[in-house]
């Protein structure tokens, strides 16, 4: 497994399906993996070209405290066509693929993390209590929640 921080790095506007096309280009027929909380996956339709993701990549989703994993409209639609009952799956295809990975749910998120950030020296506090001191020093050597990665658009 690879973190790719090419949307955190692009200029301007960055979408979820832009990079998994330019990962298909680079590499075609490999399998790509899209790991996603359970609150990210429910908020799909609202994402540029949602529907093209899972031509592009499979989607794993995550547990998230307090999410109900009960996607609605038109996302239930995909959930019911294509999700797995088991991860094997994602070694058949390269894409199309839902498969909820079960893991104990902590209570962390990006927003949370961002959020806390943007307080400052007390909010950094909080986030150092959320994560290891290597996870910490990651996302400043990386920007990643930093103004100039807030003007990115990660969906």
């Amino acid at each position: 497994m690879v973190v790719d921080a090419r949307e955190v790095e692009r200029e301007g506007k960055s979408y979820t399906v832009l990079t998994l096309e330019e990962l298909n280009r680079e590499a075609p027929g490999r399998p790509v993996i899209l790991l996603v909380g359970a609150d990210a996956f429910l908020g799909f339709p609202t994402w540029h070209r949602w529907r093209d993701i899972f031509e592009l990549a499979h989607v794993v989703v995550a547990a998230r405290p307090g999410i109900e994993l009960a996607p609605g409209g038109e996302l239930a639609k995909e959930w019911k066509i294509r999700r797995a009952p088991t991860p094997e799956a994602l070694f058949s295809t390269p894409a199309g693929i839902i498969y909820q990975q079960p893991i104990a749910p902590q209570p962390i998120s990006a927003s949370v993390i961002r959020a806390q950030l943007a307080r400052g020296a007390d909010g950094r506090e909080a986030v150092r209590q959320m994560m290891s001191p290597a996870v910490l020093r990651y996302i400043d050597q990386h920007h990643l929640y930093s103004d100039q990665a807030h003007q990115q658009d990660a969906t």
